[in-house]
């Protein structure tokens, strides 16, 4: 009589929990266990978020990539571009006990609306080995109010990386409208600012670093599920936020601190139609963000607002630019689609009177080409011109209000 047995190891049945018979051989409980662990890390070793040496890319490299898709905003392309590099470092840096250890430097990024942050963010994700997520700060409240707790950025996180742990706790989060949770009063109140200074306090365990217990599938819908226990320490945070009306703080402050027999000189180097530039993070704390969080996030720039030229730049020259993106649908229908040089300038005249920035351009150019794309797909045109006058009857169509909406 033939011993089964495992065809593995070699074990007899009676000697295994449970043998299970294949086509002409056995395998046993245990060798079931040893397989499936070796399976998950050679997936783990293979997975997109595992990093590699080759796989960094230089600053200069990364500013390279940034510039396909994000038109002017220099300064904030290289503190982007260097943050990523020194954080991709930080991964690689090997665990010596003696050695110095570089601590991360989370961002903040002050501009006014359609400037470009959360693009910039979008575009990064583009081009990471590591899991990346955007999250938004105005649903965030204190825990046990309505709205989301703040360890629900920690679950888009692990959303994000397939509930891989390791290379979550490796990723990179942008946290979009910053302003939104400043301190709503600098008096102190006997009601709870559980969506302002009351979110920032829960936000700087995150930032700093620490052991976070995180719900995988949010924290009120399903309170029975178990915690996954997520550290920050090596977590980069990324913030942006308009901070409308800031530069008043900074005037504020520059008048304060222009005293002196150099007082007059020194006013004359200041430039009173772009006060942004001279953001300092005092003035944070003025407009509402407590000391501790802004000590978390030490690297602070601003956005430059778009001129004429940029924007005009963002209609035709990005990668995803708005007019390649029509031509490309147009071209799908067997369309040729084209714009004229003047009906172009007017678009950007009509976002910079509204005041939309570069996402305005998006809800002119939708307003003009409505009819259009409703129309042409069903006729025999084969080509179409955008001229100034079929730009104009169409905007005059539709209510400007609509518009004006940021």
């Amino acid at each position: 009589m033939t011993v089964e047995r495992c065809s593995f190891c070699g074990r007899e049945k009676k000697d295994t929990r449970m043998l299970i018979s294949g086509i002409s051989g056995f395998i046993c409980d245990s060798c079931v266990e040893q397989a499936h662990a070796i399976v998950e890390e050679e997936l783990r070793e293979k997975s997109s978020f595992s990093l590699k040496e080759t796989q960094l890319l230089k600053p200069p490299e990364i500013k390279k990539f940034l510039d396909q898709y994000v038109i002017g905003q220099e300064d904030a392309k290289k503190i982007i571009s260097v943050a990523v590099y020194n954080h991709y470092k930080r991964l690689l840096q090997p665990t010596v006990a003696d050695d110095v250890e570089i601590e991360k430097s989370n961002i903040v990024m002050v501009g006014e609306t359609g400037t470009g942050k959360t693009l910039l963010a979008r575009t990064i994700a583009k081009m990471l080995h590591v899991p990346f997520t955007i999250v938004d700060a105005t649903v965030l409240t204190e825990a046990g109010y309505v709205g989301e707790d703040i360890e629900s950025l920690l679950t888009r996180l692990l959303q994000a990386a397939d509930y891989d742990v390791q290379a979550a706790e490796k990723g990179i989060v942008f946290i979009d409208e910053l302003d939104k949770i400043a301190r709503k009063s600098d008096n102190p109140s006997i009601t709870r600012d559980v969506s302002g200074e009351g979110v920032q306090q829960g936000l700087l365990k995150l930032l700093e670093g620490s052991v976070v217990n995180v719900p995988p599938q949010g924290g009120r819908k399903h309170p029975e599920q178990k915690m996954i226990p997520v550290n920050t320490k090596n977590i980069l945070f990324i913030c942006g936020g308009a901070f409308d009306g800031i530069e008043k703080k900074i005037a504020s402050r520059l008048n304060t601190q222009v005293v002196g027999y150099g007082a007059s000189k020194y006013r004359d180097h200041v430039d009173k139609g772009y006060l942004l530039q001279y953001i300092a993070p005092q003035d944070l704390k003025a407009y509402g963000l407590i000391p501790e969080i802004i000590g978390r996030l030490p690297v602070l720039t601003f956005l430059e607002p778009l001129d004429r030229e940029a924007l005009r730049n963002i209609l035709t020259e990005p990668k995803n630019a708005i007019t390649k993106q029509y031509i490309k649908l147009f071209k799908m229908d067997g369309i040729s689609l084209s714009f004229e040089e003047k009906a172009l300038n007017y678009i950007v005249g009509k976002a910079i009177e509204f005041k939309l920035g570069a996402r305005g351009l998006r809800s002119i150019c939708e307003a003009i080409m409505t009819d259009i794309m409703f129309e042409a797909p069903g006729s025999d045109k084969k080509k179409i011109v955008i001229t100034l006058k079929k730009a104009r009857e169409k905007l005059d169509h539709i209510s400007m209000r609509k518009l004006k909406v940021a």
